[in-house]
């Protein structure tokens, strides 16, 4: 019969020995335990390797992290400064705007008085009291003008025309005499008396002494086809009314 061969188990010893040689001990480790072993040393480096790359992965993170959050924090110290530097020139701005806005007013109204003040001693007040006013409200045709044989201006009126007083005044009388039925004379109190003749009737709107002002109705005519005739007095000397008449009409 053959022989069976027995196959010895390897195994490794572990010999612990005592700095001071007093003391030894030894340890007997099989393979399959020692393998064990080994692998798991292996899985604690590796474990521990990845542990600390982590950390120190972290730690860039978070430092890049400070980094930003310090840029940042200074860009936003910046730019609250910027934005304080602008709100003051704005407020200088609005400031300097507004002194030139009142300047700019105040030029205006210095401009217009000065324009008011030359328009006045340009144009210097009307005196009404002087008989200036065609005394006839639809203008009426002038037949006859003023001359030395006739000492008043001739105007053709017709129905329902009004004469006027051709200034300030008093009716100083309301007559008649046997050419015209009605004859009103108004004085303006500065040398100047105006007078108003027809030839026909006509209704009268004032009386003696009234007190008249520049184109108030002295007579309406109450026929067609009237000539009156209008004449002026300045310092007992009667003129030609065209003299101081501004305008017909």
């Amino acid at each position: 019969m053959n022989q069976k061969k027995h196959k010895r188990k390897e195994s490794f010893s572990l010999i612990l020995v005592s700095n001071t040689g007093k003391d030894t001990r030894q340890f007997y480790l099989s393979l399959k335990i020692l393998r064990m072993i080994i692998v798991l040393m292996l899985l604690i480096c590796i474990t521990l390797a990845w542990s600390i790359y982590r950390s120190g992965t972290h730690y860039r993170s978070e430092s890049e992290l400070r980094q930003k959050l310090t840029s940042s924090e200074q860009q936003v110290k910046q730019l609250e400064s910027e934005k304080e530097t602008l709100n003051a020139k704005n407020a200088a701005l609005t400031e300097e705007n507004e002194l030139y806005r009142q300047a700019e007013i105040v030029k205006a109204e210095m401009a217009e008085m000065t324009r008011a003040e030359e328009s006045t001693e340009e144009v210097p007040q009307k005196d009404t009291s002087v008989p200036s006013q065609y005394p006839c409200t639809t203008g009426g045709l002038l037949m006859e003008s003023y001359s030395e044989e006739h000492l008043y201006i001739s105007i053709g009126v017709q129905q329902e025309d009004r004469i006027t007083a051709a200034g300030d005044g008093t009716v100083a009388s309301v007559g008649s005499d046997d050419t015209y039925p009605i004859i009103i004379e108004v004085d303006h109190g500065n040398g100047y008396r105006s007078r108003y003749m027809c030839r026909q009737e006509v209704n009268v709107q004032v009386e003696m002494g009234q007190q008249v002002q520049s184109r108030d109705t002295l007579m309406v005519i109450s026929g067609n086809d009237t000539q009156f005739d209008y004449q002026v007095i300045y310092n007992e000397q009667i003129i030609d009314p065209l003299l101081v008449l501004e305008a017909k009409g």
